[in-house]
């Protein structure tokens, strides 16, 4: 039996969740090889994560929600997306391997609570605002499925901190 779509802000919010559990596990986890596997994996849920923020919730939220939050939010964003290619390209035995994931996980706390915040966040805004959640659900898990499938093939490049280098706000990056 097929699993209910969920709408985009409970995506969202699971995604933040099942992060939140890596880092604990990472914070946990002895050795090495167990640390490496569980950093890898939070890249991985980071990167498709924000990828389907940029693509498609961020763009609707355009307009609806307060724009300085927009801004901070795709900003976040690209700090994010420097520690994971730095994650990506070390490895547990590098000096500042632990404290880039930790500092990573201090980022992404920030970034969670002001999206997940009652009444002033991003998501509460955006359902205020009357975004269409069921179908941005919709259209974020298919595409968060196609990415995942293509990082686990190894097509999904590592993430590259250009979101506002090479773009305008709230227009897709190219990539």
């Amino acid at each position: 039996m097929p699993t209910p779509a969920l709408d985009a802000v409970a995506l969202l919010k699971a995604d933040h969740r099942k992060v939140e559990d890596l880092f604990a596990q990472f914070e946990a986890a002895k050795g090495d090889g167990k640390k490496k596997s569980i950093a890898e994996q939070i890249c991985m849920e980071l990167t498709i994560h924000a990828k389907i923020e940029e693509d498609i919730f961020y763009p609707a939220c355009e307009g609806k929600v307060e724009e300085d939050l927009l801004k901070e939010a795709y900003v976040e964003h690209d700090g994010a997306k420097v520690l994971i290619a730095e994650i990506e390209a070390g490895g547990p035995d590098d000096e500042f391997y632990e404290a880039k994931v930790k500092v990573l996980s201090e980022q992404i706390e920030h970034h969670v609570k002001e999206e997940e915040q009652r009444v002033e966040g991003m998501f509460a805004q955006a359902r205020k605002a009357g975004l269409d959640m069921d179908a941005l659900g919709e259209q974020m898990a298919a595409e968060k499925a196609q990415l995942l499938a293509r990082y686990k093939a190894g097509g999904l490049a590592t993430p590259q901190a250009s979101t506002l280098k090479s773009t305008t706000i709230g227009q897709p990056a190219a990539h």
